[in-house]
């Protein structure tokens, strides 16, 4: 493996985003439509947290055994984004290695951490990249 790998390499680039304002049925929709696992949540071009899709099927599991629609009628009114996301936000400069990021997604408390260029968001790197990049080395 490459020590010093860049993370450009294995980060997703322009990644979809949600807006703070946003339904939660909204990224119950791209979540379905994207097959993707992580958000980042903006407020206008900055980044305040990250919806995870985990974080939205606790909503509709406690919403119960209703159809689709009714759920994210449910989800929609009693909760917003900032509710649900988290806000503890990790970020990595787009200059940082492949390492940097797997030392802050190895120890287990979080799953993505933001890619940020000159105070812009770049992309996103998910536990699944990571793994994706390791198998890639085998």
């Amino acid at each position: 493996m490459k020590k010093h790998e860049s993370i450009q390499k294995i980060m997703s680039d322009n990644p979809v985003t949600l807006q703070l304002g946003q339904k939660l049925s909204e990224a119950n929709a791209i979540f379905r439509q994207l097959d993707i696992h992580h958000i980042p949540v903006m407020d206008h071009d900055q980044p305040v947290g990250m919806l995870s899709e985990t974080d939205l099927l606790r909503l509709i599991y406690d919403a119960g055994n209703t159809d689709s629609r009714m759920q994210d009628t449910l989800i929609d009114q009693q909760n917003s984004i900032a509710d649900v996301m988290s806000d503890d936000l990790q970020t990595l400069p787009i200059t940082a290695t492949v390492k940097e990021a797997a030392e802050i997604l190895s120890d287990g408390s979080r799953h993505s951490v933001l890619v940020m260029d000159a105070g812009q968001l770049a992309g996103i790197v998910t536990s699944t990249d990571l793994i994706r990049y390791l198998h890639e080395q085998f």
